[in-house]
């Protein structure tokens, strides 16, 4: 059997896409003014956004090695060669570290980790390209450098309306030092070297949008190009940029929209909008 190729929820892969390309994905938590823990799968993202709308707490959790430990066993004990686990960041969770641990609990030789360094389609690429690799006939070392390889070769970049989630959260890093508490301003940011950090400053949302277009287009290049765009309670932003990418790149780019889930949404807030490139040659499959 080909290598089994396991993920979390923070991919966002489009729908359908995890079934097409057979990725077993792991859910990571997300609770509500304390309340018991629950998958990111069974919050949707329209729930998310109105109990931030409402100055609900909304916090998250990693995926727990037990949970990454069963389904990496699962995945052994259908008959599958080996497995290749992507994930979020690990300077944004605490989900890498479970999965190494859960790698050695399950069988090491066979079981290989990979850091994305990204989130969202950023890791979704990653993802996709494993299991392409693995469709193929790909051996683990293969299956695993195809992950690592798209994983650095994507660019990663979204507008937040305030900064608030992020520094509630602890995930801004140096943003924080960079943007101050100006939070009238349109922030872009980006994900580098596995961190969130801020990239420029904008005045309005029609500015904002047009740079992540610009900086979008700059990256995809003049070859072929995969394009994600990601939002939470933000569709028409989201298709407008989708829009735009297809009609100035044609039948060289592929561009999905994919609204963000719990986890990661919990920490950009409402009216986010990011976008995920990964250029030269991958396509998805149809």
């Amino acid at each position: 059997m080909p290598i089994a190729v396991v993920t979390d929820s923070t991919a966002y892969l489009p729908s359908g896409y995890a079934d097409r390309y057979g990725v077993r994905i792991v859910p990571l938590h997300v609770s509500v003014d304390g309340g018991a823990p629950v998958d990111e799968t069974a919050f949707s993202p329209a729930e998310l956004a109105e109990s931030l709308e409402r100055k609900q707490r909304v916090t998250t959790a990693s995926a727990t090695s037990r949970e990454l430990a069963r389904a990496y066993r699962r995945a052994l004990d259908d008959g599958a060669d080996g497995v290749v686990a992507v994930h979020l960041s690990r300077q944004l969770s605490g989900t890498w570290d479970a999965a190494r641990l859960a790698a050695r609990e399950t069988d090491p030789d066979r079981v290989r980790v990979v850091d994305s360094r990204s989130a969202a389609m950023g890791l979704g690429f990653s993802v996709l390209a494993a299991a392409d690799a693995a469709a193929s006939g790909a051996g683990l070392d293969e299956v695993e450098r195809a992950a690592a390889v798209t994983a650095a070769r994507t660019t990663t970049v979204f507008s937040v309306p305030t900064l608030e989630y992020l520094r509630r959260g602890g995930r801004i890093g140096t943003a924080a030092a960079v943007l101050g508490t100006a939070l009238a301003i349109k922030p872009l940011l980006h994900v580098h070297d596995g961190r969130i950090e801020a990239l420029e400053k904008v005045r309005t949302t029609t500015r904002a949008m047009a740079r992540l277009r610009d900086i979008s287009l700059d990256a995809a290049g003049s070859g072929s190009a995969a394009i994600a765009v990601h939002h939470l309670a933000a569709a028409e932003h989201a298709d407008e940029l989708a829009a735009k990418f297809t009609a100035e790149l044609g039948d060289s780019a592929q561009c999905v929209v994919s609204e963000v889930g719990a986890v990661i949404g919990a920490h950009i807030g409402p009216g986010a909008v990011g976008v995920v490139v990964l250029p030269n040659g991958w396509r998805f499959r149809a």
